[in-house]
């Protein structure tokens, strides 16, 4: 079974990879999403609904992929790994988020109203009066973060689970839990994006939470971009700047990469990484990505290999 929880999680990257991510009627994410929805809107206790639906609503999501994993599982032992790969692929993003990052980039040397517009997709700031030094270290900025929520968290959480799990529970119960905790990772990481804003008091658990459950991940994304520059460096220099911004984990692989690729990453008015350094140039973004890219791959085989051993 440690085998088929490796071959699992080569499985869901390599799909992620060929196929990229599939439509927004077939994605469980979108579904997820549209659970959530509702969610969205003025209620008199916010805090109370929000603290609820916070805990939950990613609990259902973990429950379901948990059931479906092990009545799979109990069905034919491949289908449990599929389905299990199925789930971890639509947990996970690399492609995309390497593929929109270099499309802004390139953009900014060509179409700066278009990188802005582009760039929406990454980050969710207002793009309308940035320099196009400034949209360029945004992309960058974006893709270590979302890196680390967007991919890195969920294998660990796999990973976490597998190795916890497998102490305790039959193969294909394990199996299912390290799923389920792949896809409740997920869940907290889209209600936060959903809803957990200041300006959104339904949304104060959702980021909580969330901070909560991306700390490990953060500093796990952290380590392994500075293990895809083959030095220690970013990570032991990063570490000066990674609580500038206001999240407590979001600044931990963007500092990490700045100093990875020697740029000043900066969002106005807010921080900036490495202030004795230049915006990053198109190339250097693209070092970035390249870099953002390496590290998932270093993240995907690390994960099997302790999944798998």
């Amino acid at each position: 079974m440690s085998l088929m929880a490796a071959g699992v999680v080569l499985a869901a990257v390599g799909l992620d990879h060929f196929v990229g991510e599939p439509p927004d009627r077939l994605h469980p994410v979108a579904w997820f999403g549209r659970l959530v929805g509702p969610l969205d809107r003025q209620w008199r206790t916010p805090r109370l609904v929000g603290s609820v639906a916070a805990v939950g609503l990613p609990l259902l999501a973990a429950g379901v992929v948990a059931l479906a994993v092990w009545f799979a599982g109990n069905i034919a032992p491949l289908a449990g790994g599929v389905v299990a790969a199925v789930v971890l692929f639509s947990a996970i993003s690399l492609r995309l988020l390497c593929t929109t990052a270099g499309d802004v980039l390139d953009r900014t040397d060509t179409d700066i109203a278009g990188a802005r517009e582009a760039l929406l997709a990454l980050a969710g700031r207002d793009a309308a009066d940035l320099s196009a030094g400034h949209v360029r270290s945004a992309a960058v900025e974006s893709a270590a973060e979302n890196l680390s929520d967007g991919f890195v968290a969920p294998l660990a959480g796999f990973g976490v689970a597998s190795v916890v799990a497998g102490r305790w529970l039959t193969p294909f119960a394990t199996l299912a839990v390290a799923t389920a905790a792949a896809a409740w990772i997920k869940a907290v990481n889209t209600m936060d994006s959903m809803v957990g804003y200041p300006s959104k008091p339904v949304g104060w658990a959702s980021a909580r939470l969330d901070d909560l459950v991306m700390w490990l991940p953060a500093r796990l994304t952290a380590f392994a971009i500075s293990a895809a520059a083959l030095s220690p460096d970013p990570l032991l220099t990063g570490r000066r700047w990674a609580r500038a911004p206001t999240s407590p984990n979001a600044g931990w692989p963007m500092a990490t990469l700045s100093a990875a690729l020697g740029v000043t990453l900066e969002k106005p008015d807010h921080y900036t990484l490495n202030p004795v350094a230049s915006l990053p140039t198109t190339t250097e973004g693209h070092r970035g990505v390249a870099l953002v890219r390496r590290a998932g791959w270093l993240t995907t085989l690390t994960t099997a290999v302790i999944v798998g051993v």
